[in-house]
């Protein structure tokens, strides 16, 4: 399966090691994954890809919102509506829930059907969630 996993963190700066553990660990299961800076690109390819995986950061550690480059990538790829996709949200500080939910949220917007979530503790387990995937 085509996956991309579309990268929001706090600021720039390349793929923290949580997104790339994540792709490891679908790569492992056999399935081809594109990661995706959301601050350096746009998201005009994401409706080629067969599974959607979105993997942010909250903008500080007290409180649940987003950086702003998340809406630019998810409104710019036309024909996300019915996509499959999951939404993780690396854990940081007391509302890493309400980040989670406010991912959720941006990607159901476009037409997203979001089909899995969690919140991820440290690399080891974004790579065993990784592995999930499609299983």
């Amino acid at each position: 399966m085509r996956i991309a996993i579309v990268c929001v963190p706090r600021q720039r700066g390349g793929i923290p090691g949580y997104a790339v553990s994540l792709a490891k660990g679908m790569e492992s299961m056999g399935h081809r994954v594109d990661t995706i800076d959301a601050w350096t690109e746009d998201g005009m390819r994401l409706p080629g890809y067969e599974y959607i995986v979105v993997a942010a950061e909250s903008v500080s550690s007290f409180s649940g919102k987003l950086p702003d480059p998340l809406a630019k990538v998810l409104s710019a790829g036309s024909g996300l509506v019915g996509k499959r996709s999951a939404a993780f949200v690396k854990k940081s500080g007391l509302f890493s829930s309400r980040a989670l939910f406010n991912v959720m949220r941006a990607m159901e917007k476009e037409g997203m059907r979001v089909n899995w979530s969690d919140i991820l503790l440290n690399p080891a387990h974004a790579e065993a969630l990784g592995k999930r995937i499609g299983a």
